[in-house]
């Protein structure tokens, strides 16, 4: 058992090794890792992405376009067999048909090579010809991410967080009444442990619509080819001091190791450790309109999610000596385009407020962050309409389910995010001083010109972050 660890360690690292090297003296490859909880926008995100790289017209603040040295971009197959390809022709399809329609979630690891033959930039453009980079684009879903916090607690330390913090939340009441006679069991049934596992299942569904981003383990939402094994039939229990050894609680512990060492430590190890480049997707407008406990709770996902990371520059020595890390995080509020740009600025202040414990982090360990507001695919119009003798700024689009176009007004965002995260630090209900909303817009129909992409807001500013610097 150690013999085979150690070979297959020794294994990984002169994979590693080899990667390293043929991406630092011949074709570069850049490994972008796209993440967000649920409803965050991934797939949009990456198809967005992707087509307004392949057709440049939209994206003039990418340094490399605008400079004109970008020659020709196109998808190649993806380097590893054994990932699923990120459906970049169905999703776009979706997106741009005569009736379009946005894509189903993230349910699984998927992943997408694009290459860009560029010329070099200053001196060296006129000495040296275009080269080939690869941009390897890793789509999963964020509520695994989430589960990499798990590695350094004890099935007795989860269970404890856990019931704490759902103590007061009305989704988790039939769960709470459930588990109370589940204390100092002496033997345990199959049925038994399935219903308390799919009662919290439920209850973890129940918080995700209500806005909760605290949900731990992250397959009971995305189980993918799990649903129904074992290693995902468990739930939180109160702590016992001397638990029998063949009861429930015993159980419980084992099959909460056994997700740890057989579903999380394969993914970091096969997938997460290997991205030098991240973006964090945030629906922040929804957790604005969930209220303040949800703006709380998005602020300390978004700390447990960077934590999950090992930010550090990536120089290619470092690589082959510490392993690699994440040079480049994004925390980008997507849905911009759901508000009018006034609001623009506001947006971005309240992801930067809310991620700034994450990016104080990363900062530290030498990683370049950055918080913006963007739209990958923009899905309204603005318009300033006369409401009760006053002009407010509005956005107009299609609403999901109907053919015709309404103006929504969702509300004044605050100059100040302090004004949003105080009340959500003080345990507010609800929000004193305004009312958010959020409308569900469907993708806008028309066609778009040869040579340009999807219409967007500031997705070339983001391309500009992630990976201007290595174009």
């Amino acid at each position: 058992m150690v013999i085979s660890t150690i070979a297959d360690g020794i294994t990984r690292t002169a994979q590693g090794l080899g990667d390293t090297v043929s991406g630092a003296f011949f074709e570069p490859t850049i490994r972008l890792g796209v993440t967000g909880l649920a409803r965050a926008g991934k797939t949009v995100f990456i198809t967005s992405l992707v087509a307004n790289l392949m057709d440049r017209g939209r994206m003039t603040g990418l340094a490399a376009q605008a400079e004109g040295r970008i020659e020709a971009a196109f998808l190649q197959p993806q380097p590893d067999d054994t990932i699923p390809r990120f459906d970049y022709e169905e999703h776009l399809a979706r997106l741009t048909g005569r009736a379009p329609e946005w894509p189903d979630s993230t349910r699984s690891v998927s992943e997408l090579r694009l290459s860009l033959r560029v010329r070099p930039g200053g001196l060296l453009g006129g000495f040296q010809g275009p080269r080939t980079i690869h941009l390897d684009i890793v789509d999963y879903p964020g509520e695994w991410l989430l589960d990499l916090g798990l590695l350094d607690k004890s099935y007795a330390e989860w269970s404890a967080e856990v019931l704490a913090r759902i103590e007061g939340r009305t989704e988790a009441q039939a769960y709470l009444l459930e588990i109370e006679g589940a204390t100092g069991q002496d033997s345990w049934d199959e049925p038994r442990v399935k219903a308390l596992a799919e009662r919290f299942t439920r209850y973890m569904q129940a918080a995700r619509k209500a806005g909760y981003y605290d949900l731990t383990p992250g397959r009971f939402l995305m189980p993918g080819d799990l649903e129904g094994s074992p290693v995902l039939t468990f739930a939180p229990l109160p702590p016992e001091d001397r638990a029998p050894r063949k009861g429930l609680w015993r159980e419980m512990e084992r099959r909460f190791d056994a997700y740890k060492a057989r579903v999380v430590k394969p993914f970091f190890r096969d997938h997460f450790s290997r991205i030098d480049r991240q973006v964090v997707l945030v629906d922040a407008l929804g957790a604005i309109n969930a209220g303040p406990r949800a703006v709380e709770d998005l602020q300390h996902g978004m700390a447990d999610i960077l934590s999950a990371f090992k930010p550090g520059r990536n120089a290619w020595l470092s690589q082959i000596l510490r392993g690699k890390r994440v040079e480049k995080i994004l925390f980008a509020a997507t849905k911009a385009d759901h508000i009018h740009h006034t609001q623009h600025g506001r947006l971005t202040a309240f992801m930067q407020a809310v991620t700034r414990q994450a990016a104080d982090r990363a900062k530290f360990a030498g990683a370049k962050t950055e918080a913006l507001s963007i739209a990958a695919l923009r899905a309204t119009t603005e318009d300033r309409i006369r409401h009760d003798g006053s002009d407010l700024d509005v956005v107009r689009g299609r609403l999901m389910g109907q053919d015709k176009l309404a103006a929504f007004y969702p509300g004044e965002l605050p100059e100040d995010p302090g004004q949003l995260l105080n009340q959500a630090r003080a345990g507010e209900t609800k929000w004193l001083d305004g009312d958010y909303k959020v409308m569900n817009f469907a993708p806008a129909s028309g066609t778009m010109r040869p040579g340009d992409g999807p219409p967007h807001i500031r997705l070339d500013r983001a391309a500009q972050f992630l990976i201007g610097d290595r174009l």
